[in-house]
């Protein structure tokens, strides 16, 4: 760890091990640390979880040796060595972390809590850093030691694979972030933000005006990614930076994403493609609402329904049959459980009822690239080349021959989306005319957006028609239920290998506010997702 680390006593354990216990800790800690000496033969493997003791032992010296600043000695007691030691000894070094005191808690089976607490100096400035952790035991498959399973999380818990600890003047200077209307944006009052707000201060602290301060900070891996503040030693100066967001918007979306697990969420302005709200509940803080890849299940539909419109293959009054089953190049595609066939249906009614059978039966008039034109010309979809001031995706639709060509129209096959582009779909059929998305105004950096044709009046008045049956009187009526102004949704749920549920998705729009939503394991696209877009759209921008 560096001059000025001291070593400290870990709690009874580590001193009853240590400090004089005896024979018997003695032969404990050899065996579990280089197998013992002086036996006749070798050694049978150990197998099967570790003992209560090995626990406490393994665990015990894993942290004397860090603590001590010994990152190798330390990694050598994890099950991934190799990897551990860079960040283990950075702990001391780049990270200047030093007079560090480690103390575990108790066990719960084979995961050992501990608190660290130290201080981090550089120059002339010094701060105490204190935060809690978590390690776990596991046996060695091929030693049958007892170690700690590695992970960037045991020596903080907002490291992930990749990262490196620093010290040091920050990479940007720090930035006040406001909304629309000159509100100030904090990740305390917008959890969702936190991540947003480090990638927004990475790409325009250094034309906001502000200057940088000293502070501890996760580098990743990933050169484009913002580094991860876990202490400020001094503060810098921010500069403003102005986003598109709405700080009414926000809350709404920031409180309707806490009650699903797996959830986000993106709200736009459909006359200006502004974003007004981006919210994830997410355990790995990974922002889904903008750079999420899943099928969207059939809110997909509205894409399709465009595309059949546009290339003279049906209308909204025309016919649309929805048999209980569809088949396609020997692929069996099915409705939802208790539908029920419907021979005589129109497009408008197929589209409202959300029936599959209906747009899989149209696969045998498209081309395997009808969809990826409309989707890309119209839509501005699935171009890589959207600028909406951080890190985004903007969909794929690639052309696809086979059972694919029947799975793209209902939103599965190859087709991927996430919250942001399915709200820029909605604002799109809303509207007719593709806005690109943006966090951040265009003007602040001169960015050139992404363009496209947009859609025919006809089609425009066709999609809002069925979008508003959808949301009156079809699947989404009852999470829509309430809403006043012009409305419109589709809802969606995309069938994943390996879930017990679909997706859950829902998109809609109220006036000049379009929002959608994705609820992975969320069920149908009304249960989970489409009430929190409903939230969104009740509470405006």
């Amino acid at each position: 760890m560096g001059r000025g680390v001291r070593t400290a006593v870990i709690g009874g354990v580590f001193a009853a091990m240590v400090g004089g216990a005896g024979y018997g800790a003695y032969t404990l800690i050899s065996a579990v640390t280089d197998g013992g000496s002086g036996a006749s033969g070798p050694r049978p493997v150990a197998s099967g979880p570790p003992s209560g003791r090995e626990i406490e032992a393994a665990s015990a010296e894993f942290l004397a040796a860090w603590q001590k600043g010994d990152g190798k000695r330390a990694a050598s007691l994890t099950d991934d060595a190799a990897d551990a030691e860079p960040l283990l000894t950075s702990f001391g070094t780049t990270a200047h972390i030093g007079d560090a005191r480690i103390t575990p808690g108790k066990a719960t089976g084979a995961t050992v809590p501990f608190t660290v607490r130290a201080t981090v100096s550089f120059g002339r400035a010094s701060r105490p850093l204190s935060y809690r952790g978590e390690l776990t035991v596991v046996r060695g498959r091929t030693t049958g030691r007892a170690l700690v399973h590695w992970r960037p999380a045991v020596v903080h818990p907002r490291l992930v694979d990749g990262d490196t600890l620093v010290t040091g003047e920050a990479a940007s200077p720090p930035i006040e972030a406001v909304d629309r209307d000159g509100t100030v944006l904090s990740g305390d009052d917008y959890p969702s933000l936190g991540p947003i707000l480090d990638q927004l201060r990475a790409k325009y602290g250094d034309t906001a005006g502000g200057s940088p301060g000293v502070e501890l900070s996760a580098r990743h891996r990933d050169e484009g990614a913002a580094a991860t503040t876990l202490l400020t030693l001094t503060e810098g100066r921010a500069g403003t930076l102005r986003t598109t967001l709405s700080a009414r918007a926000q809350a709404a979306a920031e409180k309707a994403v806490a009650g699903y697990r797996a959830s986000s969420v993106v709200a736009v302005k459909p006359s200006t493609g502004e974003v007004l709200a981006v919210a994830n509940h997410r355990a790995d803080g990974f922002n889904a609402a903008f750079l999420g890849k899943l099928a969207p299940g059939s809110t997909m539909k509205i894409v399709s329904a465009a595309a059949l419109i546009d290339a003279g293959l049906a209308t909204m009054d025309g016919p649309a049959t929805c048999p209980a089953e569809a088949v396609w190049q020997s692929q069996t595609f099915h409705n939802l459980t208790g539908m029920a066939p419907d021979p005589g249906a129109t497009l408008a009614e197929s589209f409202a009822r959300s029936c599959n059978t209906a747009f899989v039966k149209f696969a045998d008039d498209v081309r395997p690239d009808t969809l990826t034109a409309e989707a890309e010309d119209r839509f501005g979809l699935g171009r890589d080349d959207w600028k909406t001031g951080i890190p985004s995706f903007d969909g794929s639709v690639p052309a696809s021959g086979g059972p694919d060509t029947a799975a793209n129209l209902i939103g599965q096959g190859q087709v991927q989306m996430n919250p942001l582009t399915m709200a820029s779909v909605t604002a799109t059929a809303a509207t007719g005319v593709f806005r690109q998305p943006v966090l951040v105004p265009a003007a602040l950096d001169g960015r050139a957006l992404a363009t496209a044709r947009g859609l025919a009046p006809s089609t425009v008045r066709q999609l809002r028609a069925m979008m508003n049956r959808t949301a009156t009187s079809g699947t989404a009526a009852r999470v829509m239920a309430g809403l006043g102004g012009s409305i419109g949704a589709k809802t969606g749920s995309a069938e994943v290998d390996g879930q017990s549920r679909s997706d859950s998705w829902f998109t809609g729009y109220r006036d000049d506010l379009a929002a959608a939503a994705m609820t992975q394991d969320g069920g149908h696209g009304a249960d989970a997702a489409g009430p929190i877009v409903a939230s969104v759209l009740r509470a405006g921008g």
